[in-house]
């Protein structure tokens, strides 16, 4: 394996599992306010990381919460509803 394909499997923090409800929240809050940055501005390798860390984070809320709420909106039926709203309103 070279040097690249080592740094792309590398662990990139604290297993997100050993994290309280609160720091979980906090990580996740904090990698989602650096992703745009990240995405514009980092390197290949950062952007891996950043990748990375957010399936982590983002894979242990979807597991401690299976039955979160979820928005009726925010489903593709929502999104249709939108759209078809959006088209019969007066302009």
């Amino acid at each position: 394996m070279n040097e690249h394909d080592e740094r792309a499997t590398a662990t990139t923090g604290i297993d997100p599992g050993r994290f309280s409800e609160d720091q979980l929240m906090q990580e996740l809050e904090t990698i989602h306010r650096t992703r745009h940055d990240t995405l514009l501005h980092g390197s290949d390798d950062a952007l891996r990381a950043h990748n990375e860390r957010m399936a982590q984070l983002e894979g242990e809320y979807l597991r401690r919460h299976p039955r979160r709420l979820v928005s009726a909106g925010r489903t593709r039926e929502g999104a249709r509803e939108r759209g078809r709203a959006d088209e019969a309103a007066p302009q």
